[in-house]
């Protein structure tokens, strides 16, 4: 019998890999001689530079680049295994985890870090680019990434105006003189789920703004000034970005690769399913099982055990679903192969107390899910699994 795991991170408390191996230890500890393959899994947010690197057997490098709130920071990006093409995580250069929680405030955060990262890997010789926009604590349209690639955004003075959304407002041109020729030479895959405009009550700034920091009052300032930087990247580039699907992508950067960039968008969780060879890990498995810390009704938007169990199903296997919590809205998975989705919680504990515990309580369900699951198969003489 053969198992895929293919789960996602427990956020919080385990990496993709180590949620892999904890559902692997239960699985041996009901039926010792299955067949198992893990394939850690990333949706397209944060995680995913780690899961194509591992899956290709690529590598890592670290450079120091500026921070959404301009100090510095240690980022990296990755390079997968063909060592051509490069993957940038936007939330490791300009991501809401690089932001105190009392410090977010997305009329000032940049995006510049990472232009600063694809620059560095231009440098570095890459022209093939995945870009993971996950996470991002930016709403500034892109500006500070194009900013550091070169182009100059100029006030009604020619002044070059400073980071932020809340900057947006007083460009009154662009210049492109000096933008990086190496960008148009160069490929560009956007791995982002959302399909939300730039501006208005769907843009960037209403519905993304306030988890990064922003009050009502600041939607409507950064909305405005959102209206002010489509508006000029029009006039420059002949995109129409306003009600663009995507360009509401982490802040606005989503619609800077549309008008800038020999870009292409594709789901996250489509992204990296290609990359690591899911299909391929698929062929003759009996069961996969997925899972991330929160299933619920967002699940079905393209996170991990959505796009899994969808590759799954697309080969008749069927697929359970481990998750740290359970919420509403489920009941769309069963749609498409999902026979159960089932919390890792065993009894009432904190969430303290249940990121500690994680591994034990995932390992643990994940052996009583399969004794449940195969309750019926009996064993041969020899205590092999008859299916």
């Amino acid at each position: 019998m053969k198992i895929v795991i293919a789960p996602d991170s427990f956020k919080g408390s385990l990496s993709a890999m180590e949620a892999a191996e904890a559902i692997d230890r239960g699985i041996k500890k009901a039926i010792p001689e299955t067949e198992t393959v893990l394939l850690p899994i990333a949706d397209g947010g944060e995680g995913t530079l780690e899961t194509l690197v591992a899956a290709t057997g690529g590598s890592k490098k670290k450079t120091a680049v500026t921070a959404p709130l301009g100090n510095s920071v240690l980022s990296e990006y990755g390079i997968l295994g063909d060592n051509k093409t490069c993957v940038i995580e936007m939330a490791s250069a300009s991501g809401l985890g690089l932001v105190p929680n009392e410090e977010l405030n997305p009329l000032v955060t940049t995006t510049f870090g990472t232009g600063e990262l694809i620059k560095q890997a231009l440098d570095d010789g890459f022209t093939s680019f995945i870009l993971a926009i996950g996470g991002s604590a930016t709403n500034d349209g892109g500006a500070g990434m194009l900013q550091a690639l070169g182009i100059r955004l100029l006030d009604e003075k020619e002044n070059e105006v400073g980071f932020g959304g809340g900057e947006l407002n007083k460009i009154t041109s662009i210049d492109v003189s000096g933008f990086d020729e190496r960008i148009k030479h160069s490929t560009f895959l956007i791995a982002s789920d959302v399909q939300n405009p730039l501006i208005g009550l769907e843009g960037a700034s209403h519905v993304f703004a306030p988890q990064k920091g922003a009050t009502k009052e600041m939607v409507k300032r950064l909305d405005n000034s959102m209206m002010n930087w489509a508006d000029e990247v029009e006039k420059v580039t002949g995109v129409h970005l306003h009600d663009k699907p995507g360009a509401g992508a982490a802040g606005g950067i989503g619609g800077a690769f549309q008008a800038f960039f020999p870009s292409k968008m594709k789901r996250g969780i489509d992204v990296v399913i290609e990359f690591t060879g899911l299909y391929e890990s698929l062929s003759k498995a009996n069961l996969v099982i997925t899972g991330e810390g929160q299933v619920d009704f967002q699940t079905a938007s393209g996170k991990t055990p959505m796009g899994v169990a969808q590759a799954a199903n697309t080969l008749n296997i069927p697929t359970i679903v481990m998750a740290g919590s359970v919420g509403t809205g489920i009941e769309v998975l069963y749609q498409f192969g999902v026979v159960s989705v089932n919390s890792i919680i065993n009894q009432p504990m904190s969430l303290n107390e249940a990121m500690e515990y994680a591994p034990q309580l995932l390992e643990r369900s994940t052996e009583q899910v399969i004794r449940s699951y195969f309750h019926n198969r009996v064993y041969n003489k020899q205590g092999g699994l008859v299916l």
